[in-house]
């Protein structure tokens, strides 16, 4: 199986909207689904395949001057003899490094895909992507946003070389993959696009203001082009933050690099981000065939 690509063709211009939340939902003719539904058990544990381990793992954070928790999947079978690509999954405003479990149960849902050789073998990891000494989701959740920014440090000096000193992982951008929903999914584009030589395939799913302009990420359009194995944005279209994702597009489109653009019925919800996930994972460190069209 092999990932719809989107190449840059006849993009039309749009008119500027704002990047607050709940901005004026406009859909244009190419923001529709490039994935079908999941089926309905794709997240339902089965109890007749190998199951991988989730585990609470603590680093030592100097980037916040604390230990700091994330959360690990490893696949069924997780052996020292070999060596495993990496996924950094990111969470939104409210959550943490418990959000994606709840509501996605990545673990079962890898083990699924895993069972059915739809997803290759691969460690997972949730981290707190709030960089602050009370990482908590409380209080006004929207005062944490410098936080939200500061992990770029703690993400790439932490918390990569945490999980490379613990974990036998292939340690190279090739084997390195990012996606987040909402400020996770700004993160994702923020830090992934900023750092081609850490990771070569990512995904943003429900993008939230934080995403940086296109043009400030992507100086080098070329570099991108020869770098990223793997570009996914996702965005529902009853979600009132979907412009964000489609500047990112309609600039990638223009300049014709190769990416998935996904927009199905849902809104900013959970929905969306485990069916992004679900389908995300299916083509992550997997070939791709560059030149494709959606």
């Amino acid at each position: 199986m092999h990932l719809p690509l989107v190449m840059a063709q006849d993009a039309s211009d749009r008119p500027n909207r704002p990047r607050g939340f709940g901005g004026p939902i406009q859909l244009n003719e190419d923001d529709v689904a490039a994935f079908e539904t999941p089926p309905k058990k794709f997240k339902t544990k089965r109890e007749d395949i190998p199951h991988g381990k989730l585990e609470m793992v603590s680093y030592e954070s100097k980037t916040v001057g604390t230990t700091r928790k994330m959360q690990v999947y490893t696949p069924p079978g997780f052996s020292a003899d070999q060596k495993y690509p990496v996924l950094y999954l990111l969470h939104g405003i409210g959550g943490d490094e418990t959000e994606w479990q709840r509501f996605a149960n990545v673990d079962v849902m890898l083990d699924n895909l895993i069972a059915d050789k739809k997803a290759v073998p691969m460690i997972v990891v949730m981290p707190n992507g709030r960089a602050q000494k009370n990482d908590r989701a409380e209080g006004n959740v929207f005062a944490s946003a410098p936080a939200f920014a500061n992990f770029e440090r703690d993400l790439l000096d932490d918390v990569i070389p945490a999980i490379e000193a613990k974990y036998a992982v292939a340690a190279d951008r090739e084997h390195r993959a990012i996606a987040g929903l909402s400020m996770g999914g700004g993160q994702t584009l923020n830090f992934g696009l900023s750092h081609l030589d850490t990771f070569a395939w990512i995904g943003a799913f429900s993008s939230a203001p934080n995403t940086k302009p296109a043009i400030e990420l992507i100086p080098d359009v070329e570099a991108l082009q020869n770098q990223a194995k793997l570009i996914v944005l996702t965005c529902g279209n009853k979600d009132g933050l979907i412009n964000i994702s489609q500047a990112m597009h309609k600039f990638l489109k223009e300049n014709n690099v190769d990416h998935t653009w996904h927009v199905d019925g849902h809104g900013h919800d959970p929905q969306h981000w485990s069916s992004s996930l679900y389908w995300f994972a299916q083509h992550v460190f997997q070939p791709v065939d560059e030149g494709s069209t959606n």
